[in-house]
Order: C-alpha cells, then structure tokens, then sequence
C-alpha cells in the first residue's frame, strides 16, 4: 500500500486550488481512457467549482494519493475510497469535504483525494502527522485485506522478488535502513524459521544490487553498511524512472516508440530554446501545482522540462507547436530608455515627461503613463538596491544599471518562457490559406537547427509538402535550377488573405459588417473575443457601424468587452492602453 500525503498552504490563493483540480481531472486518466471524473462521499459526479469555493479562504488543504498494491484486483476503486474517508472522519471525530478522481493511466491504479482545510464545525482542520504519515496507510491496507483477503506468503514474497533489482526505493530498502545499528547491518545470523529464511535472502539479494550501485558496501562477510546516499538516490532514479514512462506513454499515444538515449530531461530552464510539437503536460508531483511539459524537438529529441505554473498553461493545447527556453536575456527596453535619459547619474521624471511629450505624437499618445511606467519600474529596482530614490523628481542611477537590472531579472526569473507558434498541427498548416509557422520556417532558409529524426523529420517532409502547396497556388516559383522563388511579402500576403475571409465569415452573424485594418488607422471600439487563425492570435474590436480583426497581444487580456485603441503598423498594432499601462514596457 503506497500512501503520499501533503500540507499545501493558502491553496486556494493564486488559482493553485483550481489548477491542482483540473490537472488531476485531465484527460486520458480514467479507466477507458478519457476525462477523470470527480467523486465525492455522496455525489458521483461532484461540482470542482463549488468545492473551490467552500474552500477559497481555508489557510491549508490535504492532498492524498492512495495507491493499493492489488488496485487492479479492486472491483470498485470509488467504493474503496469512500470506505477509506469515513474510517478516517470517524478516526478525526469529524465529518470531512473532500473530493477526489481515480486514475488508471499508469500499471498502477490510484485515486488523488483533495480534504479541505476545515472540519464540519467550521473550525481549522488539524490532522497529527503520524496519522498522516501512517495512520491512513494503515486503514487503507485493512480496507484492501477485507475485500481481497491477507496476502499469501507466495504473494508476499513474489512482490519482494519483483523489488530486489529495482532502481527505486523499496520496501526492501526501508526494512535494511530500520535495522541498522551503530552504522552497520548484521546478516550474519542464519534464522531457521521459513519465513526469515526468505526475508533474509532478499536482503541480501538487494545488497548485491545496491553494492553494484555504489549504495552498499560489505564490511565483512555478513556485515553491511549502507550510504547515507541511498535514500535520496533511490528517490531521484525512481523520478526518472517514472518520468521516462510518462514520456513514452506520450509517445505511443501518437503511435510511435523510440530509443530513450533520445530522451532529454532538463533539471531546470534549458539553457537553449526547444522547439517542438507539445505532446503531453503532466504533475511530476502529483500532489503539488507544478506543470511539467513533453516536447517532441525539432532536434530530434523528446524533452521534459518541469517548473511551469498551471495558468500560463492554460490556452497552450496538446499538439501547438511551441518554444521553450531561458528568458531572454539583457536589458529590458524600459531599463534602455531610462539610462538613455539619465544626467550626471540622475534620472529626473519631470524631464523624461518633457522629452515624451516631444517626441510621442498621434492619436492616443499617452506620455505621462509611459514617464509613470518608467516610474514603476525605477520603484521595484529600489527595493532590489539597485537605484536610490531621492525624490519624486530624482533617481541616483548607477553606471552598470543596465547590467544590474538584468542580472537581477535572471535571479528572479525561476521558470522557463513559453510561446506558442502555431496552435495548427502540421497537417492543418500545409493547407492553411494563412501566413504558418511552416511559411515561416520555409521562407527563413535556416534549418541548422532541424535534426532528420524523429519529429525533425516529419518537419522537413510538411515543409516539403507546403513548399508544394504553395507553388500550386501561385505563391511560390520553382525555377529552372531547382531554387523556389516566394513571393514578395508573402507572410503579408497570406496573412492579409486569411484575415479578409475569416472577417467576410464572421460578418454572417455579426450585426455590423467587416473592414479590413490599414497600415497607420487607428482603431477604436470595443475588445469583443479573441480569433485563432493560422496567422496567429487576433482581437474582434467592434464599433457601432463595423468590426475588424487586428493582432491580439496580451496586454489587452483584461480588457475584454472594454473600449480599446490602437495604431495599425504593418501586419502589427501599437494598442493605446492610457495612464493605467506605460507603452515602452
């Protein structure tokens, strides 16, 4: 019986809670293959959402994971659950809110439950830590004996045989680390009882194997002792074990198999950019927040990179091609503008603002939010020691500036950047009428960084296959000497092409009709929705005689079904946001 156990604190903040919940709930986890379902004490489908909500002020929640041994012998895993928190409210003396999903997607069924953080009085639930570390493993094995009957002693030793050559940590491994004395194991005594007989035997069958392992070390005959290492070791590797099945179940839902020396697991932010097709996002740690993503590189390679908060996630669909990588390094704009306006070691607000109003003409200029924004940025390098602020009209700014602001920037930045370049899979972009990620691939020339393997491969044959597309189209030329020859502004082209009748579709029911942007327009009307095209990510702004569609940016996410401005410039938009955002940011 494996029982995992966790303490999370103020879940309910920052949509942790709610991220926890749905990632649990993700597809491909029940026993048919598709969505978790969500199960409470009486309920068989419970509502997620209003269980967030009893518990959005809670100061903690518990989050189990209960793993039976024979779970595939569990005729009903829900029922089994059931019975297992109502032995614990008994045990606690009060009646728990709790939810939970059962999972079969690994050889090994499991169910996640999430407790609130408050008993049925409304007070603050405490729960003692050895009832947390062995008090629920214990009802959940007593659960299992009564429904499938003890364990054999052939079973019992079948499953110690199963565990002897295992790169985990094991119950084997447990029993050695409680019998050490004063340093060392002692296995010289022979027992005569059977049962000893073959406990010592797989003992000494493991020793060997963590001997070979560099974790064991045998004194004198009989005689052991073990690395302090062995724990933590045995843990990391039964990680990777555990990670490179998931990376291979991914693979086999897209029908393939590879070689693992072909398996990429990043510890931390890449210190290039990946860039590849998203083919599975999973919690390493089931009971934590933390987002871990499966990238099939264009490189060749299938990557695993952890560290990813769930919201930044959410709109980031399984198979969008996607880069991943370190943050990019240097000074931001805003750090550049300020040193550029710093006089004898001081940047002074006032004359920033002077030179703003100079230089920002046209509709919507803005100067004082852009001179606040400065402001605000100077405000959160003083709490870093990096500036002083000796008035609100003037800032002592250090020579290396630039360079301290962005080293600072790196020393926060914990997790690595996402960006999604086409949310169209491969086929969906050979036939697109837009501007694809592929087109751009196509007309960029470079591919150095295209491996002919794996999904390297089935790149260099889509692009091949658009080459093709365009061609017949009228986009492309294939000359005489074999060279393509593309047309001129060709992602202008098809991107204006793409926008005209996705626009001309929507106007079918829409009250007014459409118009297509032009370079240097301002527009101005309300932020109606957001349109995926192969092009890219664009806004509905709408006004009382007509809509358009303009490139979306994120910073007008908050603005949905609000009044919104910007400057067309290109196949770009300039968005005017006023005093509550600065535009050089």
């Amino acid at each position: 019986m494996v029982v995992k156990a966790r303490f999370v604190r103020a879940a309910g903040q920052g949509g942790r809670a709610a991220a926890h919940l749905r990632y649990v709930q993700r597809d491909g986890t029940s026993r048919d293959g598709e969505r978790g379902q969500l199960y409470a004490a009486s309920e068989d489908r419970a509502d997620g959402d209003a269980f967030l909500a009893r518990g959005q002020d809670d100061r903690h929640q518990f989050r189990f994971i209960v793993a039976p041994e024979d779970g595939v012998a569990l005729d009903d895993l829900t029922g089994f659950t059931r019975d297992l928190m109502a032995e614990v409210e008994k045990d606690l003396g009060t009646r728990l809110d709790w939810v939970a999903v059962n999972h079969f997607n690994t050889g090994h069924p499991h169910v996640h439950v999430v407790v609130s953080g408050r008993d049925e009085r409304g007070e603050e639930l405490v729960i003692n830590g050895d009832y947390i570390a062995h008090g629920v493993r214990e009802r959940a094995s007593e659960l299992v004996t009564l429904e499938l009957g003890p364990v054999s002693e052939l079973e019992r030793q079948q499953k110690l045989t199963v565990e002897l050559d295992q790169d985990r940590f094991t119950r084997i491994d447990r029993a050695l680390i409680e019998e050490v004395r004063e340093g060392l194991l002692d296995l010289r005594h022979a027992p005569t009882d059977r049962r000893d007989i073959a406990d010592r035997a797989s003992r000494l069958g493991r020793l060997k194997k963590l001997g070979r392992m560099g974790l064991a070390t045998e004194q004198a005959p009989g005689i052991w002792s073990l690395s302090n290492r062995l724990e933590p070791t045995l843990r990391q590797l039964g990680e990777r074990g555990d990670i490179i099945a998931t990376m291979q179940r991914a693979l086999r839902v897209e029908g393939e198999d590879r070689d693992p020396a072909s398996f990429r697991i990043h510890d931390g932010v890449p210190s290039s950019s990946i860039i590849g097709r998203l083919l599975g996002k999973h919690l390493p740690d089931e009971l934590g927040d933390s987002v871990a993503l499966i990238v099939d590189g264009i490189d060749g390679r299938l990557h695993h990179v952890a560290g990813f908060d769930p919201a930044h996630l959410e709109e980031v669909a399984i198979g969008a091609i996607i880069e991943v990588g370190p943050r990019e390094a240097g000074p931001r704009p805003a750090d550049r503008t300020i040193a550029a306006s710093v006089e004898g070691g001081i940047y002074r607000p006032s004359r920033h603002l002077e030179q703003a109003r100079f230089e920002r003409h046209g509709p919507g200029a803005d100067p004082e939010g852009f001179v606040e924004a400065h402001v605000r940025r100077l405000e959160a390098l003083r709490r870093a020691g990096i500036v002083e602020r000796i008035d609100a009209d003037h800032w002592r700014i250090p020579q290396d500036f630039e360079s301290r602001a962005a080293a600072d920037d790196a020393a926060r930045s914990r997790q690595a950047t996402i960006r999604t370049l086409s949310t169209l899979d491969l086929e969906a972009q050979i036939s697109a009428d837009g501007a694809t990620w592929l087109d751009r691939r196509l007309i960029g020339r470079n591919t150095s960084d295209l491996v002919p393997s794996g999904f390297g491969q089935v790149v260099d044959r889509a692009m091949e296959h658009r080459r093709e597309r365009l061609i017949a189209q009228g986009d492309a030329l294939r000359r005489s000497d074999g060279q393509i020859a593309y047309r001129r502004n060709l992602l202008a082209t098809l991107e204006t092409r793409e926008v005209a009748r996705v626009g001309s579709e929507l106007a079918f029911e829409r009250p007014v009709s459409f118009r297509a942007s032009v370079d240097g327009e301002t527009v101005q009307g309300t932020f109606r929705r957001t349109v995926s095209l192969a092009s890219g990510r664009y806004a509905l702004v709408e006004n009382a005689r007509e809509f358009t569609l303009v490139p979306w940016r994120p910073v007008i996410d908050d603005r949905l079904g609000r009044e919104v401005m910007g400057i067309v410039q290109g196949t770009s938009i300039s968005w005017q946001l006023g005093k509550t955002r600065g535009l050089g940011i």
